[in-house]
């Protein structure tokens, strides 16, 4: 069993997301390590990709920016900054990333790299429910959490994807891409209803929340909530002196969902 349910037990957790290597993997490093600073309780680590396909722009550019920057990020340079990370970052931190950068690492390579080095799951968006068993699997032998993602078209799979989840199970509160949204209008507590009749493990919202406002009202329906854009928006513009803006970012959203 990893160390996700941690990030659940001290009330409301905030769970922010940043692009490895975006602008560079010493920027990265010292982003990680503000956060938790800052009260975040699960990090997600995004592999950069040259085709994410649930990504909108914002987070697209940094993948662009990371694969094609100083660094020339890899996968295996990921994996060293998680080891200096793990050398002082206690948070559960998780992969999130796509089905073809596990693939061509190697399934079997990459989920028993990911436990040796300190990660606590994996969220690959471009695999369905279906589809999973691949990476069940060694997830499973190795530790791994391989968290599930539902959607406010899953409706009647949503129970089927609970049963078996593990770690947390990932809302998805608006359909399309990754990306700030002013409005959302899903039914969270509905989707975390569901969730919870099929198996007690803990929910957090993704896709789309951006201020202290809205990740409070989801916050009042979920175990969780996850920002990934609005982070990244201000790497973009920040570059290397990202690490304070996201530090106040971050400690912003933290006190709005424990408040």
């Amino acid at each position: 069993m990893s160390n996700i349910k941690n990030a659940f037990d001290h009330g409301k957790a905030f769970i922010p997301f940043i692009t490895c290597g975006d602008p560079d993997l010493a920027t990265t490093e010292k982003l990680v390590i503000a956060m938790e600073e800052a009260g975040a309780d699960l990090i997600e680590l995004g592999i950069p990709f040259s085709d994410p396909t649930a990504e909108g722009p914002v987070i697209q550019a940094a993948n662009l920016r990371a694969l094609t920057g100083k660094d020339h990020v890899t996968t295996d340079k990921v994996f060293d900054l998680v080891v200096r990370l793990r050398k002082t970052v206690k948070v559960p931190m998780v992969f999130m990333t796509y089905a073809n950068v596990v693939f061509s690492y190697g399934a079997e390579r990459f989920i028993k790299r990911s436990k040796e080095v300190g990660m606590d799951g994996l969220i690959l968006p471009d695999i369905p429910f279906e589809e999973k068993e691949e990476f069940d699997g060694l997830c499973k032998e190795n530790g791994l959490d391989l968290v599930s993602l539902i959607a406010p078209t899953s409706h009647d799979r949503i129970r089927m994807i609970a049963t078996e989840a593990e770690g947390f199970v990932y809302c998805v509160s608006s359909l399309g891409v990754t990306g700030v949204r002013s409005n959302i209008t899903t039914n969270i507590g509905e989707m975390v209803e569901l969730v919870k009749q099929a198996k007690d493990i803990p929910c957090a919202v993704g896709f789309g929340i951006s201020t202290p406002e809205q990740a409070k009202k989801m916050a009042e329906s979920a175990d969780g909530v996850i920002v990934g854009s609005a982070i990244v928006k201000l790497v973009a513009e920040h570059g290397e002196n990202a690490v304070e803006p996201v530090r106040k970012y971050v400690k912003s959203m933290k006190d709005a969902v424990t408040s």
